[in-house]
């Protein structure tokens, strides 16, 4: 395609940048917009994925059909069969009617199946008998159903990487990915990122009736130095708190500074929240690290402590001869010190202090942590936080209503 046809697709669409990554991306979408093939949009959270299956949507012979979008992350594991395939009336408790589900719906149209890589496995084998026969059987039915829909997926997930763990079907994942499109990072976009705060700004200030705010230079180096880990979506957030909060319509660098998290603090802050640093798949890999950081701890800890009784009994006998240190200190491990040992020479008397301190040290024992017990305990106490409310204790953990269900189920916390 042509640039200025590039262009006209941008703006029937809302989309803003001149990145090339992004213009090819949107040239592939517009290309396979004609045929029947699955798509795949991969890409980070709040890049803007959910442009994509529209564009490919309203270019395809399917235009005038159902446009269906269903966010896989946000239906319980338990009612998500029945919510893309439908079910009989009586089919589980509270089925109280047919239910004619999403791909009965979108027949003859197109369904984008967002965020497809926390779809449970026994869903994702129902989807793939739908991606190869175009047949489907309600919950509480033995009848087949057919249906003529075109899908479309985007997942933020590193796919390759669940197959690898067990958690997506490695079959399922070729058939999605006939055409993968990889939607760029703000990070990888240059200078879009002015072109979008100032598409955002004017939108708040007509939205809010007053100035629309603007950077200084010094303002927009800051912005384009910036990383933005939550890409567009944390962009037109900043710009949303900005446009309210300021009196004084003209930004520097100083007030933008003021918006924009301190990155280099997350390195300091505990595992659980520096999870930035790594890509985590799971809340027990979180854990996992957490408790490997803390045991890390108690080592540096109990180095430091052996480090203290040494100079101090340095202190207490200055007329040791210096061949007594001359010996290198033990080392202390993680795994073979439970207390920290004391380092002695036999001709040297401990003074009364030196002892009692010695001997708090030795009376520390390092604790053995169950991960099942830390995972449910934390559980417990975002439900009691949330009064029982699971969707907001789920939001709380950072981790799907459907993997909360499924934990609290695990723990007996019903």
């Amino acid at each position: 395609m042509t640039r200025s046809e590039i262009q006209q697709v941008k703006l029937r669409f809302g989309i803003i940048g001149n990145n090339e990554s992004l213009a090819r991306a949107i040239d592939v979408a517009i290309q396979v917009a004609p045929t029947d093939l699955s798509v795949l949009i991969t890409g980070e959270s709040g890049v803007g994925k959910e442009s994509f299956p529209q564009i490919i949507h309203q270019y395809s012979r399917r235009k005038h059909g159902q446009y269906i979008a269903v966010n896989c992350g946000a239906i319980p594991e338990g009612t998500i069969d029945s919510e893309l395939f439908g079910h009989e009336k009586g089919a589980f408790t509270g089925a109280i009617g047919e239910r004619k589900g999403y791909f009965g719906e979108a027949d003859g149209g197109t369904i984008f199946l967002d965020e497809v890589g926390e779809l449970p496995l026994p869903t994702q084998a129902r989807l793939l008998r739908v991606l190869e026969s175009g047949e489907f059987i309600k919950v509480g039915s033995s009848k087949v159903q057919k249906t003529n829909v075109r899908i479309v997926a985007a997942t933020n997930v590193n796919l390759a990487l669940a197959i690898s763990e067990g958690r997506f079907r490695e079959d399922l994942y070729y058939r999605l990915n006939t055409v993968p499109i990889q939607v760029p990072s703000l990070r990888e976009r240059g200078e879009d990122v002015l072109l979008l705060f100032r598409k955002f700004a004017s939108d708040f200030a007509e939205k809010y009736r007053m100035p629309a705010i603007q950077l200084t230079e010094d303002a927009k180096q800051v912005l384009l130095a910036f990383s933005w880990p939550g890409n567009v979506r944390q962009l037109k957030n900043i710009t949303e708190q900005i446009s309210i909060i300021e009196t004084n319509r003209e930004i520097n660098a100083s007030i933008l500074q003021g918006y924009l998290p301190v990155q280099d603090n997350m390195q300091r802050l505990p595992a659980l929240f520096g999870v930035k640093s790594k890509s985590f798949e799971s809340e027990r890999e979180i854990l996992y690290q957490v408790l490997f950081d803390m045991r890390q701890d108690v080592t540096e800890l109990k180095k430091l402590v052996h480090e203290i009784m040494a100079e101090r009994g340095k202190a207490a006998a200055p007329a040791v001869s210096a061949t007594y240190y001359s010996q290198p200190p033990a080392v202390v491990t993680p795994a073979s010190a439970s207390s920290v040992p004391t380092i002695i020479h036999p001709s040297v008397k401990p003074s009364r202090d030196m002892d009692e301190d010695i001997q708090d040290t030795e009376e520390y024992v390092e604790e053995s942590l169950s991960l099942d017990e830390v995972e449910k305990e934390m559980i417990r106490k975002a439900l009691e936080k949330h009064h029982g409310k699971r969707k907001s204790a789920a939001k709380d953990l950072n981790i799907s209503e459907r993997t909360l269900y499924r934990k609290i189920k695990e723990y007996g916390l019903d």
